[in-house]
């Protein structure tokens, strides 16, 4: 997928929804990984047009795992001047040295939320964009619905009235298959997870279940999708146009 093609499909989900607007300074969390790399390239390309002018700020919360380095990431990040900030914690090792979880990945998302939100306020942004797109969502109304009872998703924008910060999800249209295609053609300096316990979750699960419906039953993903678009879930805001 060519950046054009990525920048028409995230402005495309900033439009329908009203994700941003004049002056608003945008937090992006880098884990380092092809997605949220790659929001961050699209949304430096939207910036240099994008009729509602906008400021971004790259940030990463270091989980203090051995050998993570984010260099490449700094660099990516002087290139596109964008200002970008590391935090640095010791959340890996209260998880797996401290406490030894056997089901790790709940308290450390809630732990590393807290840490992004916090250096969010720090650097004065009032959004923060998250890279979930197409088929995290569709992934996520699956283990609603399996493990929960209930018709679910990510919202494309959220306000959070307790912390006054807006969360906004721009590529809710770009796919899996096209962000590991745009992050192969543009060679972005991807880091490699190095939690213990990658690809060994529910999401995992819930990935491996779409890939087999979509395989026997062609155009499942997409129509999942739409349903979830039309599903009138609590929550999620009305499209703008």
């Amino acid at each position: 997928m060519k950046l054009q093609q990525l920048m028409s499909y995230v402005r495309r989900a900033i439009d329908d929804y009203g994700m941003i607007e004049d002056g608003d300074r945008i937090a992006v969390g880098i884990s380092g990984g092809k997605d949220s790399l790659t929001l961050l390239y699209a949304l430096a390309g939207l910036k240099r047009f994008y009729p509602h002018p906008f400021e971004l700020e790259a940030i990463t919360v270091d989980l203090g795992h051995p050998g993570f380095d984010v260099t490449p990431v700094r660099k990516l990040c002087e290139s596109m001047e964008i200002p970008y900030t590391v935090v640095k914690t010791e959340i890996a090792q209260i998880i797996f040295e401290e406490r030894k979880e056997s089901n790790p990945c709940s308290l450390c998302a809630k732990m590393r939320k807290g840490a992004l939100n916090d250096a969010i306020k720090k650097a004065g942004c009032n959004k923060v964009a998250y890279a979930h797109h197409k088929d995290d969502m569709i992934e996520t109304m699956l283990l609603s619905l399996i493990f929960e009872g209930r018709f679910h998703s990510f919202s494309p924008k959220t306000y959070l009235d307790r912390m006054d910060l807006t969360v906004i999800r721009p590529m809710m249209y770009v796919s899996e298959y096209d962000v590991r295609g745009f992050t192969a053609k543009y060679q972005l300096p991807v880091i490699k997870s190095p939690c213990p316990a990658d690809g060994y979750t529910k999401r995992e699960y819930a990935k491996n279940l779409v890939r087999q419906l979509n395989q026997e039953h062609p155009g499942a993903r997409e129509r999942m999708f739409a349903a979830i678009l039309r599903g009138d879930i609590k929550g999620w805001p009305k499209p703008v146009r």
